[in-house]
């Protein structure tokens, strides 16, 4: 669950959002709009740790891509194939 607040308030009670911020992520609202977000630094690491080099399967070798066809999940990872079939994730 997350908690939200205006700019104002967190500005006002910075310390007691920092301590609710390593509890649960903290919304940070201006003029009534999501503006920015307060976590925890252990949270923090663990999203750029998630971050991705894309590269274009044009760049790859046929040798490359045959290896990638051939490739399999690693157990434990099932769970991963539902994002495939989300909106979000669609391809263009």
């Amino acid at each position: 669950m997350t908690s939200t607040a205006t700019a104002a308030t967190v500005s006002k009670n910075f310390g007691a959002f920092q301590d609710a911020a390593v509890r649960e992520p903290v919304i940070i609202t201006k003029n009534g709009w999501p503006r920015t977000v307060l976590i925890a630094y252990e949270d923090y690491l663990r999203l750029a740790r998630r971050d991705r080099r894309v590269e274009a399967t044009a760049e790859l070798s046929g040798d490359e891509l045959a290896a990638v066809g051939k490739s399999e999940m690693e157990t434990g990872f099932d769970h991963l194939d539902a994002e495939l079939l989300t909106d979000k994730n669609a391809a263009d």
